[in-house]
């Protein structure tokens, strides 16, 4: 497949051979060399039902035990009306299917840049969302200061950003803390960067301060402030005048396109990180949250909308960076699942396992992954939730290894070996 980085490369070094490459060719694919690898991890907070999202419609229990919640299967689509996010589930292989407001993520799936471990999860049987938060970002058993991104990071190379690890919130989650700095955007964003000399005595303040951690915290943030407000300089206004870079900028809607607009606050932090990625700010590792997921009543009143702004806003970072998702590998997860069987009021209880996504142009996409452990009683966990099949330690080991290059995972997830390896990135 033709690509940017493929024609630049190829087009540098044959004109090069003939002494004809002109500066700006060479000047962009010298730009292609220093582009780095970027992990994006996103958290669904709440235990999202993993069952109602990826549905398993083939298996003939899934609609005895959700008579109610129970989606309708795939049914042929007419092409002149909008079922909208509340039709019947999108068949991806006659056994699974995306919930319908899950509709743009058809499209990565059809061009197989999409893959779906379901039966995923941790191997906590935690049903305390804190413990199981605290689990699966530290990933690591035990209370564990650490996040498990964090030390997938390594240590920096010299030429390494201050923007090498991103949170899109106002603090740094657990699964980013650590030896490694990370910058919480909406944190830098409160300071005006514009007030010189506010900044200087701030700067001058943490210069100071005989704490070694706070000093390198301090100059991380404003070396990461400089680096904003260079590249804001570089761009021109979003959509309604808002400089890049804030937290208000949306993008536009367009003619039924995967839309950042459609994306709620998800989907305006991911305009800022392509912002970033696009401007080769050197971000390595990513974090975004989205919260909402507890469903305990009325889930098929609220989940549609969820996942429309969800998908939305995925969909739109993949179409708004193009070939540089080439370089950038998206992995969802969430705490647990939710029970097999509704609920009295509508909704689901917390749960066991659930599923996770795996999306990016290196993404061996387009299939399910993971075993299948079935909804009849006896194949249940503790005989009411779903079975984990696939720990989430595994997929992210994978990621981390075939994406970020790191060869010990034994420091990223000490006292776990991924065994077998899942195949989901391309060699």
């Amino acid at each position: 497949m033709l690509t940017r980085r493929v024609f630049l490369r190829g087009s540098a070094i044959a004109m090069a051979g003939m002494g004809q490459a002109p500066m700006w060719l060479a000047r962009a694919a010298a730009a292609e060399g220093r582009r780095r690898k970027t992990l994006v991890a996103i958290f669904m907070r709440g235990a999202a039902d993993g069952l109602n999202i990826v549905v398993p419609f083939g298996d003939p229990r899934y609609r005895e035990v959700r008579p109610t919640l129970g989606l309708q299967p795939p049914q042929p689509r007419d092409e002149n009306q909008n079922n909208g996010p509340f039709g019947p589930v999108i068949d991806l292989d006659g056994k699974f299917g995306l919930h319908s407001g899950l509709r743009p993520f058809k499209e990565l799936w059809d061009k197989k840049q999409l893959a779906i471990v379901e039966a995923a999860g941790s191997p906590d049987p935690s049903r305390s969302h804190f413990d199981a938060q605290d689990y699966m970002e530290s990933g690591t058993p035990g209370k564990t200061g650490n996040g498990w991104l964090n030390r997938a990071l390594g240590d920096p190379a010299q030429d390494a950003s201050p923007l090498r690890a991103v949170a899109l919130s106002n603090r740094v989650p657990r699964t980013l803390r650590g030896e490694h700095e990370a910058v919480a955007l909406g944190n830098v964003q409160d300071f005006n960067i514009s007030d010189q000399e506010r900044l200087a005595i701030l700067r001058n303040m943490y210069s100071l301060t005989p704490d070694a951690t706070m000093r390198r915290t301090g100059k991380d943030a404003f070396e990461a402030m400089k680096m904003l407000q260079s590249m804001a300089k570089d761009q021109p206004p979003n959509e309604g005048g808002r400089p890049p870079f804030s937290p208000g900028a949306a993008g536009p809607v367009q003619n039924n396109r995967p839309s950042y607009n459609a994306g709620g606050q998800l989907g305006r932090n991911l305009q800022e990180l392509a912002r970033l990625i696009k401007s080769d700010a050197g971000v390595e590792a990513a974090f975004a949250e989205v919260d909402g997921w507890d469903h305990h009543q009325n889930e098929n009143n609220q989940l549609p909308n969820l996942l429309n702004q969800f998908s939305n806003a995925i969909a739109a970072f993949s179409q708004d960076l193009g070939d540089r998702m080439e370089d950038v590998v998206i992995v969802t997860m969430s705490e647990f699942g939710r029970t097999v069987e509704e609920n009295g009021t509508g909704g689901t209880d917390h749960g066991h396992g659930s599923l996770m996504m795996v999306l990016g142009g290196t993404v061996e996409g387009g299939k399910i992954y993971g075993e299948w452990p079935g909804l009849e009683k006896e194949q249940l966990f503790e005989g009411r939730d779903l079975a984990v099949t696939t720990d989430f330690r595994t997929v992210l080991s994978e990621l981390v290894l075939g994406h970020l290059g790191r060869n010990d995972l034994s420091s990223v997830f000490p006292g776990f070996k991924p065994s077998p390896l899942l195949g989901l990135l391309r060699s």
